[in-house]
């Protein structure tokens, strides 16, 4: 059992197959996975268990995107069914921390390298993914400096809070780095993503 994890990839995706997701859904998962991993490897944490947080940390989500106040909740029985430990569970928990919405959540606060890079690399891949669409769907010669002025664009993906976003740099990187790793974890799943 590496890093603690119960599962491997493969099982993890054959959990979220397990439930109605859409597209939009996979592509998320995939791209907040493809974004935790490029984290991983830049601070020297396990790739594997910084990914896996990536793509299951909605793992409720295709049972709660039509009731908000569950969500991240019923992730809790899923992830312990599966025999992830209490760690791995509460950093899941963590994007939701501070959501109205959610209120059991709603008045924790993340305090860990890991929390604020999983809640910025999930609201990132958002934004990312909107200006690929609006370039045309491509996405391999996306470069940072155009990211950045569509972040300042407060009307542009205007759902993907660029406050938690720039929590990244509580981990401790620049929120430019984190436009450079963004892109880059994506572009290596671009085909996954339907992007060129």
């Amino acid at each position: 059992m590496r890093d603690n994890l119960p599962i491997t990839r493969g099982e993890a995706i054959k959990l979220l197959e397990s439930m109605p997701q859409t597209e939009a859904d996979w592509n998320h998962y995939f791209e907040s996975e493809a974004i935790m991993r490029a984290l991983a490897e830049r601070f020297g944490e396990s790739v594997d268990y910084w990914g896996m947080l990536g793509l299951l940390h909605d793992v409720d989500w295709a049972l709660t995107r039509n009731n908000w106040n569950e969500h991240c909740t019923k992730a809790i029985s899923i992830l312990k069914e599966k025999r992830f430990d209490d760690r791995f569970i509460e950093i899941v928990l963590s994007h939701g921390y501070g959501y109205d919405a959610i209120p059991c959540l709603k008045d924790k606060k993340r305090t860990t390298k890991i929390e604020h890079a999983l809640a910025a690399a999930e609201t990132m891949t958002g934004i990312v993914y909107a200006y690929a669409l609006m370039r045309g769907k491509k996405i391999s010669d996306m470069e940072a400096s155009g990211l950045k002025k569509k972040f300042k664009d407060k009307r542009f993906a205007e759902n993907c809070n660029r406050e938690i976003i720039k929590e990244i740099e509580e981990s401790g990187i620049s929120l430019d780095e984190f436009f450079e790793i963004s892109i880059d974890a994506m572009k290596k799943i671009k085909n996954q993503l339907g992007l060129a």
